[in-house]
């Protein structure tokens, strides 16, 4: 099964300049409690904004060219993983444009804000059949710059 997990603002942003333009400790947590133990998927971008691999995850990136010191799979690879075992889409905005149709789960953070400048987006995840299933809001906690909105989607 593919699911993605992505933070976004109330536009769909989700990057900027190669980074996230927040800070939501919060939300970091909730992307952890998601991922643990799971193989996750990402492109070389966000590889390398990273800067390391996520430890208790299976670190899979999809990339055109060798990236050192991380295991890559190409796109029928990851499909082929994701027979057996749940697989999670984490970025960039490529990787979940390419698995989009594939995915039978979201999870969605909505951070309460507008960044300006914005590069990269989300996918349109309604205009594809996905439908929510759950929301809870959540104030900015000490280490926030904005309240956010943690959603599951399904397809």
């Amino acid at each position: 099964m593919i699911t993605m997990i992505f933070a976004c603002d109330e536009r769909g942003a989700i990057g900027r300049d190669g980074d996230l333009p927040w800070n939501q400790r919060t939300d970091l947590q909730h992307f952890k409690r998601k991922t643990l133990n799971k193989p996750i998927v990402m492109g070389r971008k966000t590889w390398d904004s990273l800067g390391r691999p996520l430890p208790s995850r299976r670190n899979i990136v999809m990339s055109r060219g060798e990236v050192e010191g991380v295991e890559q799979m190409d796109y029928d690879e990851v499909l082929a993983l994701a027979q057996e075992s749940e697989v999670v889409i984490i970025g960039g905005g490529e990787i979940y444009s390419l698995f989009l149709q594939h995915a039978k789960e979201v999870h969605r953070t909505v951070i309460h804000t507008q960044v300006e400048a914005a590069d990269t987006f989300a996918p349109d995840i309604e205009g594809a059949g996905f439908y929510l299933m759950t929301e809870q809001h959540h104030p900015a906690g000490p280490n926030d710059d904005h309240a956010m909105s943690f959603q599951h989607w399904i397809c």
